[in-house]
């Protein structure tokens, strides 16, 4: 039959998170819409479409593609093209085509519960009532049940699963919103929840009730999540949370919270519409938002916000709701280990912590943590980068050749990147034990597998000694490939200007603990000239002695020490940090004062430093708001909270004093001589950090200003773990915004070492093309 002469075909191809996300059913319903013919396929990474009809429904058809498109669905680029109508009847969902893409292929994201799936899971005439694994195209687990691509059931851990006629009967049906949602299931055919107590099943239909039993009575359960195993009990029973940490061997990092509602969660905490937005988002994360205090103090001691999230998944819900309390919830392992996810390392890993398990029989094929984000006024900011973001992948300005980045030793994460494609793995941990680095490997191996990445160069830190770089060495000898070292803040603010979208140059800020230099000195208030093949050190804090090396970052007493020192108020500070000359103290790791002074003069493990982990250490201990940290960072997290307790307006600044040119040198000996002088008076510790932290906002602002006015750039783009504070990036933004300055901070990747493999992607590319 000859088509009519008023029909028009089109070619349609769809770059993006476009698998997976109930595309397919979405096109063919639009085409249904507007009575139109063809046919819709996923092939490689992307969807292919043919579509005819009149002409103006095909154009209208073309449009809404984009315009409608499903909400987890990110559409990166649309190629449109005339083909020649061939009369087709109907239109059809092709099977999958598995073909390369120059870019890579693309996997969406694991979901929180849609509202359809949360209204199925509550109605009682629903066959999926309480059933804690129901999900559809819009949710439901994506990456951590993937096995191998393209994304179809056979080649995901749904496949031992058989359908039932119902299911069968949804997955098959274009008009049905689970329409090939591959981790389809009901009570059936589906995965089911137990409970473990003592080794012997609680009774199938009293599972979450005992469950919610036990978590009131204070007790510690073992939960199987979405990307792994987590460890809850009552936030609001100081007991529990304590006997938690202690088992847990967590004496101070905050846990996170997770309350079943938004209702709920604004109820506990001084959320804002920023928050709401970011708790009800598809992925769920962890968001910091104000606390209200209505939690036992354990949970986040020190400080003002609390980390809250709501249910990751239908499990998590039902628990939730039955329990009628917040629950914590957080990483199931003891710390710094990774976090389990097969079942018998989980008994083995977690016996002697949890009192009972919450299992269920879908394994879980890789591990995935929960992401970290915080609310700004402009959108969200990703601080720890897991479930619900990885692994879609970072739209780069430039195209790459296929590269792999190592990343840092901590919150370490890897990047593969090929055309404008940057895949940043899930935050995997520190490189500090074996296992981590076991988890590494798999995580690597996975995903070089499954976005079929070859990679020609291997991008690494500067640092020679660091784990990351030992393994990039080995990785790059196993495969026969080139390497490239990346010093590490120009990583950081390659990272920021990539996602951005732009190429320099640039004023980079990067502030953080510590990177190797390339004078061999250590680094960390850096003011940089960038682009991403090269950078020029422009600015930096003056430095000063870390007496004792990795011992002044465990020991912020000696950083304290050294500054003192440096500013020649040593006196003073000694009766601030409650020292004595010749007297050893735990605070210096055993050290006398007198023993820790004689280390700076002499420069005897005592390498000279730049870093702004350490002069927020220093500030921290002479204010006694840390003096023995737990975790990494907890100096400066809690300085920057003491600092949130000052009256607005009511602090003031430090003198701000620097030398030279180019580089300019900012100088802290004012600041350190000023702090110390106020806390020997007297004055108010809020005040004191508040003051702090302005100065370190007016050295940043005003030095960026000088650097940029010399050099002709209007850009500025900041980088490194300090940028996490939201004080000073408000300040910092603000006071550069007044002078015409555009500024520029990760959002979509961490500010600090989880983001860092995405910069050194990019600069290891240029300079490697140079």
């Amino acid at each position: 039959m000859t088509p009519s002469p008023r029909r028009t075909a089109r070619r349609i191809r769809l770059d993006g998170v476009v698998q997976g996300v109930g595309f397919r059913p979405f096109v063919w319903r639009l085409a249904r819409d507007h009575d139109l013919s063809g046919w819709v396929r996923n092939t490689g990474g992307r969807v292919e479409i043919f579509a005819e009809g009149e002409q103006g429904d095909v154009e209208v058809f073309c449009a809404a593609l984009v315009e409608r498109a499903p909400p987890l669905a990110r559409i990166d680029h649309v190629e449109i093209s005339a083909d020649t109508p061939i009369d087709a009847q109907g239109f059809r969902v092709d099977s999958s085509i598995d073909v390369g893409h120059p870019d890579g292929r693309l996997v969406a994201p694991d979901s929180a519960p849609c509202g359809d799936c949360r209204r199925e899971l509550w109605e009682r005439t629903d066959r999926r009532y309480l059933y804690p694994f129901v999900n559809c195209t819009q949710c439901g687990p994506r990456f951590t049940i993937i096995e191998d691509l393209p994304y179809d059931r056979e080649r995901t851990v749904m496949r031992r699963f058989r359908l039932c006629a119902e299911c069968a009967h949804e997955y098959d049906n274009p008009a049905d919103r689970r329409f090939h949602a591959e981790p389809v299931a009901c009570p059936r055919c589906g995965p089911t929840a137990t409970l473990l107590v003592d080794d012997a099943r609680v009774a199938a239909a009293t599972t979450f009730e005992e469950a919610a039993r036990l978590l009131c009575r204070g007790h510690i359960i073992a939960i199987k999540g979405v990307g792994g195993y987590q460890l809850a009990c009552v936030a609001d029973d100081e007991t529990a949370v304590t006997e938690l940490r202690r088992r847990k061997d967590r004496p101070h990092k905050p846990l996170a919270v997770m309350v079943p509602t938004l209702a709920e969660a604004q109820r506990l905490f001084d959320t804002g519409p920023e928050h709401d937005r970011l708790l009800s988002a598809p992925a769920a994360p962890i968001v910091l938002v104000p606390d209200r205090g209505l939690l036992a103090p354990s949970v986040a001691p020190g400080h003002n916000r609390q980390g809250v999230m709501l249910p990751a998944s239908p499990l998590h819900e039902l628990l939730c709701r039955v329990t009628g309390r917040p629950l914590v919830m957080t990483s199931g392992n003891r710390s710094e280990e990774p976090i389990a996810i097969d079942d018998a390392d989980a008994r083995a890993r977690l016996g002697e912590i949890a009192d009972a398990f919450l299992v269920h029989d879908r394994p879980i094929a890789t591990r995935f943590d929960d992401s970290v984000a915080l609310a700004h006024h402009d959108g969200p900011r990703i601080l720890r980068r897991a479930r619900g973001y990885a692994p879609e992948p970072i739209v780069l300005p430039v195209s790459l050749d296929p590269v792999l980045a190592c990343g840092a030793d901590l919150q370490t994460t890897f990047c593969l990147a090929q055309g404008t494609n940057a895949y940043v793995s899930q935050h995997i941990g520190d490189l500090d034990n074996s296992e981590t680095i076991d988890a590494y490997h798999d995580a690597l191996q996975r995903h070089l597998r499954l976005f079929r990445v070859e990679p020609r160069l291997v991008a690494h830190d500067l640092h020679p000694d660091l784990e990351s770089t030992h393994l990039a060495v080995a990785i790059a000898e196993a495969l026969g490939l080139p390497r490239r070292p990346v010093q590490h803040h120009h990583g950081h603010i390659a990272a920021a200007m990539v996602e951005h979208g732009l190429i320099g140059p640039v004023v980079g800020v990067a502030l953080d603990g510590f990177g190797l230099g390339t004078d061999g000195t250590a680094w960390g208030f850096e003011l940089l000239v960038a682009d991403l093949a090269g950078a020029r050190r422009a600015g930096h804090l003056r430095p000063v002695r870390q007496p004792g090396g990795d011992a002044a970052v465990r020991h912020p007493s000696r950083m304290a020490l050294a500054h003192a020192a440096d500013a020649e108020c040593v006196e003073p500070a000694m009766s601030l940090l409650g020292l004595s000359q010749d007297e050893p103290s735990a605070d210096l790791a055993g050290a006398s004062p007198g023993q820790v002074l004689g280390q700076l003069r002499s420069g005897l493990a005592s390498a000279l430093t730049s870093s702004a982990g350490r002069l927020f250490d220093s500030v921290a201990a002479l204010a006694d708001v840390s003096r023995r940290p737990s975790y990494e960072g907890q100096p400066a997290v809690l300085l920057e909270q003491l600092a949130r307790r000052c009256p607005r307006g009511s602090s003031g600044s430090y003198p701000l004093t620097s030398r030279g040119e180019d580089p300019v040198i900012i100088d802290s000996r004012p600041v350190i001589s000023a702090v110390v002088s106020d806390l020997v008076d007297g004055r108010d510790r809020t005040e004191v950090a508040a003051a702090f932290h302005a100065w370190v906002s007016d050295a940043v602002v005003q030095t960026s200003e000088r650097i940029c006015e010399r050099e002709g750039i209007t850009q500025v783009c900041l980088g490194g773990g300090v940028w996490a504070n939201a004080i000073l990036l408000d300040a910092v933004t603000s006071g550069l915004g007044a002078m015409g300055i555009d500024v520029f901070y990760p959002r979509a990747v961490p500010p600090g070492d989880g983001g860092l493999s995405l910069g050194q992607a990019v600069v290891a590319h240029a300079d490697h093309q140079r």
